[in-house]
C-alpha cells in the first residue's frame, strides 16, 4: 500500500512541477525575442572585442622604444635580478556604525 501511495504522490508532484513550469515559457513571446534585432546583440558585441584586427590601423606614429632598456630590461630577466615593482598597499576601512534607536516622546 505504502508504494501505490509513494508512486502517487510521486506522479501528482511530477505533473503538477510540469503544469507550474508551463507557466513560465511564453511561446509567443520567446519567438518574437528570436526575431527581434537586438537578439543575442551582448554576445556578438562580446565576441567582436575578442577578436583582434590582423590589419589594425592606428593613427599617428608608434609610441617610443628604446631597444637599449629593452636589452637591459632582458639580461636582468635572464640574470634574476628584475627590479621589483614598488609595493602598493591598499587601504581596507573597516568600521561599523549602529544607529541606537530612540524612544519616541
Amino acid at each position: 500500500m505504502k508504494t501505490v501511495t509513494r508512486t502517487g504522490l510521486l506522479l501528482a508532484t511530477m505533473v503538477a512541477g510540469g503544469v507550474l513550469l508551463s507557466a513560465c515559457a511564453d511561446e509567443k513571446q520567446l519567438t518574437l525575442d528570436r526575431h527581434d534585432s537586438d537578439f543575442g546583440r551582448a554576445v556578438r558585441e562580446d565576441l567582436a572585442a575578442q577578436i583582434a584586427d590582423p590589419d589594425a590601423a592606428y593613427k599617428g606614429p608608434p609610441p617610443p622604444s628604446s631597444g637599449a632598456r629593452a636589452a637591459l630590461a632582458q639580461t636582468r630577466y635572464q640574470a634574476d635580478k628584475v627590479t621589483p615593482p614598488v609595493s602598493t598597499s591598499t587601504g581596507i576601512a573597516l568600521g561599523g556604525g549602529g544607529g541606537g534607536g530612540s524612544s519616541g516622546p
